[in-house]
């Protein structure tokens, strides 16, 4: 099991047994290289404990530790845990500011204790059929299991097809459930001495207040005094350090930053296409320019692209939700050769309200409330035209279909169907988001607060999954200031004209870093690491990926009408339907089940050279 994660950790390896518990880890070391072997055993040996992340609390906590009579023996953050639980038990968990997945044996008690942290940075899958529990940070390693077997769950086919991944507990794996985020998992002998399970979430996004009374400079001050720190924290490390830069406001904040706060340039990494309309390379060398940054860039070629995507459909376990997760494992290879630990720009976006979608959404619902007192029979007449008009262009036609004048009010036609969605109606697909949207308290909320806590918890920890799964199959770790939790509460608390403002998203943020950054990158247009895939699956040469889409053995054919299919596609190459996002579900979830489900694909073997040899 653990050699299917060795990617994860190459520096060190351990192992721990304790009658029928056994624990496994792979070590990349960060910090105190000589003295951080896992598993990791309390003075006594009554505790043993094995963790993947960092908790950046921890020579804090240490000092409290020490003045409670504990004792340490290294200077790692992993000892830190296992102070921690002595002295607080499972409330352990309240006391960390940081990222971590962590397994902890209590021999006395005979307990397995497992924690994922607030946001949803590090993985935790595990297997339990009432008899046999395993857990790892990849799926990939609960395979090696000789109890666990690799099948499809079909019942979480409906939300991968709308989403591009599950947002639930559960997986595309029969019997495989993440740990959530914000939740602890207690492993213990029953009463009939049988083991069972209680999984308890720990921690929740306070709901938003918004009455404070402060003014807005107030507000701003405090939004970059709480960036500053949590940069700083993030800055532990006794190996080299880097930042993975597009050219945007949230990385280019990180990386401004960040040179202020150590000796000598700060090294960026970048990735771009040769398509210049795709690429934000130029940005990224504006940045590093302007604040003097050791910078590196990789270039994306086609080819590139498409013979890896096998192998990191591999690395992610599940089907890949976005084609800009092959650019970022690019980006990752190319800083891998450099640093061994990242800063990234995640989560801003969710936090600050950056996406265009957001004052779409309420923009369109606005006028939707309007629009609707106008005759059914005129509204349906202006949806067909919109849907059917030769004389309207397809590309307006795309933009109108966006509005409320092609859209029902709801929730799941104006903002779910219209910018989230590749197959919209599928049964059942829109339960995950809808239950964190109706959230107990939630009718007391905004519907800007709605909408971000709805995205924390759902798409922003796939978002997290992508950077985490990239950059460790490059066994580099990657670091989210943006996420430490204290940064995330105080953007809850905060009212939603500072964040979306006009048709400015991120406007606190924006005033808060604008003395860091040249203006045209604060205000520039976001781009949101776009990818040329349209246009490459354009490219005849694509017809390879769409000869194996119609394979009948693979598992899309289990779900998909063919002469659907083939319709669609030719729709796609003609050119009169952009149905991009579709196809790129379908591909990886064939690919998925080839390489899990059927195994008749070596993640190995790329696209193109597949074709070359055929």
């Amino acid at each position: 099991m653990t050699d299917a994660i060795r990617h994860r950790g190459p520096d060190d390896c351990g192992f721990y047994s304790d009658g029928p518990m056994h624990l496994g880890h792979r070590r990349l070391s960060i910090i105190d290289l000589q003295s951080g072997h896992q598993p990791m055993s309390s003075e006594d040996g009554a505790i043993s404990i094995v963790f993947n992340g960092e908790i950046f609390n921890h020579a804090s906590l240490r000092t409290v530790l020490e003045a409670a009579g504990h004792s340490y023996a290294t200077r790692c953050d992993t000892e830190t845990i296992l102070h921690a639980y002595e002295e607080y038990g499972v409330d352990c968990v309240n006391h960390f500011r940081g990222m971590f997945s962590f397994a902890l044996w209590d021999r006395r008690a005979r307990t397995l204790f497992c924690a994922r942290d607030r946001l949803g940075i590090k993985p935790f899958y595990y297997f339990w059929d009432g008899r046999t529990f395993a857990f790892a940070s990849e799926i990939k390693a609960l395979l090696e299991h000789s109890g666990i077997s690799a099948r499809l769950n079909e019942a979480a086919i409906p939300e991968y097809l709308a989403f591009g991944y599950t947002s639930s507990e559960t997986t595309l794996f029969e019997g495989i459930r993440k740990l959530m985020p914000g939740h602890h998992l207690i492993l213990r002998p029953g009463e009939d001495g049988r083991p069972v399970i209680e999984c308890t979430q720990y921690w929740d996004v306070p709901e938003s207040a918004g009455h404070e009374d402060r003014d807005e400079q107030q507000w701003i001050d405090e939004c970059r005094q709480r960036l500053e720190e949590t940069v700083q924290m993030r800055l532990m490390s006794d190996v080299p350090l880097g930042v993975f830069l597009s050219g945007g406001v949230d990385s280019s904040a990180i990386a401004a930053l960040m040179a202020r706060m150590v000796s000598g340039p700060v090294s960026t990494f970048a990735v771009g296409y040769r398509e210049g309309a795709y690429s934000e390379l130029g940005y990224a060398r504006k940045v590093a320019g302007w604040i003097g940054t050791n910078h590196h860039e990789v270039v994306v070629e086609r080819d590139d692209f498409f013979n890896a995507l096998p192998e990191l459909v591999w690395h992610e376990d599940e089907p890949i939700a976005w084609p800009s997760s092959v650019s970022l494992y690019f980006v990752s290879r190319l800083a891998a050769q450099q640093v061994k630990v990242v800063l990234t720009g995640e989560g801003s976006d969710e936090l600050f309200a950056g996406y265009a979608r957001y004052r779409f959404f309420l923009r369109n619902r606005k006028w939707a409330a309007w629009y609707k007192m106008m005759p059914e029979g005129f509204r349906r007449a202006i949806q067909d035209r919109i849907t059917s008009s030769a004389v309207l262009s397809a590309s307006f036609r795309r933009k109108l279909q966006h509005t409320f004048l092609a859209r029902g009010e709801s929730l799941e036609s104006l903002y779910l169907d219209n910018f989230c969605c590749a197959f919209s109606d599928q049964p059942g697909a829109y339960e995950s988001y809808l239950r964190c949207w109706n959230k107990p308290g939630a009718e007391c909320m905004s519907l800007l607060s709605r909408l971000l806590y709805a995205d924390q918890k759902t798409y922003m920890v796939e978002l997290l999954m992508k950077q985490d799964q990239m950059s460790m199959a490059n066994s580099i770790e990657s670091r989210v200031p943006f996420l430490d939790h204290p940064l995330v509460e105080f953007a809850a608390r905060m009212p939603d004209r500072l964040k979306l403002r006009g048709g400015t998203g991120k406007y606190i943020l924006k005033q808060a870093v604008k003395d860091l950054l040249p203006p045209e990158i604060i205000h520039r247009k976001k781009m949101g690491f776009p990818t040329p895939l349209r246009q490459w699956l354009l490219n005849p040469r694509s017809e390879a990926l769409y000869a194996m889409l119609l394979d009948p053995q693979g598992v899309v054919s289990s779900f998909v009408d063919r002469v659907h299919l083939e319709r669609l596609l030719e729709r796609q190459r003609s050119g009169a339907e952009d149905a991009t996002d579709r196809i790129w579900r379908l591909l990886n979830l064939q690919l998925w089940g080839d390489i899990f489900v059927l195994k008749t694909r070596d993640p190995k073997e790329g696209f193109v050279r597949a074709a070359a040899g055929s």
